[in-house]
């Protein structure tokens, strides 16, 4: 019989070797579930930028709720019941305005910002001499995104510039406490403003009950943000203390209340009619959640940012809350 030449035998040692690597191999792919879920993800060892707070002195725990039914009315009315624009916004400042445009989707189907609330919130800014940019890093093409839902051309019409993310925009940043304490993210925008606005819509989400004001800061995050929908409530309550805007301006004017966050038919919305500005997301979350026919303990990340002393629940016990008509 022919004998095995030695080079193209395999030894004992090596059929161990590989068996043994088969088997990690299998333990860690089955084994990266409960990693994500059960660990916080932290980040490698580089630089970390860190986003400073922008809120304005002596704005906190602040709500106003305007309802009618002309978006760019409710804005002004809300934004007017919070001592007006000049509050938040002064001329030079460099304003960084977020809403929600995360899927190539048409307005009229409510899985992004109304085009008339985001126009109004940079009118309001231009007017009070504002340099204002808008941003965001949707799930599909941005450009697209921002072109189908309406966005693009009411940031252009209202004296705004469209600022679309690109590979040089992210950095690793410092993000929470919970899960994430840093991820890519699109942080040379933020380190550019001097203020910044959420302008978030009013949706249901599959994972997290809500796609709200805290939910909305998602679409600064880059890389493989899917791996955080495991731990999505403690995630969100990351975001929340990632960013501290200077103002949200919560879009409820259709109001996607099922099949959030992406939608898909007209007949999964329902007209809200309602826009609320203010500075605590957790009770401007709660309102939203409200909106879409949930209690605050389903929808956990609520709680969660609550006792990080993100904002409080009961918008009652705000320093500043009521309600107007436009």
């Amino acid at each position: 019989m022919k004998e095995t030449p030695p080079s193209a035998a395999l030894t004992r040692r090596e059929l161990l070797l590989r068996a043994a690597g088969a088997a990690a191999l299998a333990a860690l792919s089955g084994g990266a579930g409960w990693f994500f879920h059960n660990r916080r993800l932290v980040p490698p060892s580089r630089t970390v930028t860190t986003i400073t707070p922008f809120l304005v002195p002596d704005t906190a725990s602040e709500m106003v709720i305007a309802r009618g039914t002309d978006g760019a009315a409710l804005v002004r009315a809300a934004v007017a019941g919070l001592g007006g624009i000049a509050r938040f916004v002064k001329p030079g400042d460099r304003v960084l305005v977020k809403p929600n445009c995360a899927f190539d989707r048409p307005p009229h189907l409510g899985a992004t910002t109304s085009p008339e609330v985001l126009g109004e919130v940079v009118r309001l800014c231009v007017a009070a001499g504002a340099l204002v940019r808008v941003t965001d890093n949707p799930i599909n093409d941005a450009e697209g995104c921002f072109v189908k839902s309406g966005l693009k051309d009411a940031t252009i019409k209202a004296g705004g510039e469209l600022w679309l993310p690109a590979p040089a925009l992210f950095r690793m940043t410092r993000i929470g406490t919970q899960k994430i304490t840093a991820w890519d993210a699109l942080a040379t925008p933020l380190v550019w403003a001097t203020k910044v606005i959420g302008v978030p819509t009013v949706k249901s989400h599959n994972l997290c009950g809500a796609s709200l004001t805290m939910k909305n800061w998602y679409g600064f995050l880059g890389n493989a943000r899917s791996r955080l929908h495991q731990s999505i409530h403690e995630a969100v309550a990351d975001l929340a203390q990632f960013i501290t805007p200077t103002l949200v301006v919560l879009d409820g004017m259709r109001m996607l209340v099922r099949n959030g966050p992406t939608g898909g038919s007209a007949a999964d919305v329902m007209p809200g009619n309602v826009v609320a500005a203010g500075t605590d997301q957790v009770a401007l979350d709660t309102f939203g959640a409200e909106l879409l026919g949930l209690a605050p303990h389903e929808v956990a990340y609520l709680g969660l940012a609550a006792q990080l002393g993100v904002g409080i629940m009961d918008r009652t016990k705000l320093r500043i809350m009521k309600e107007v008509r436009a």
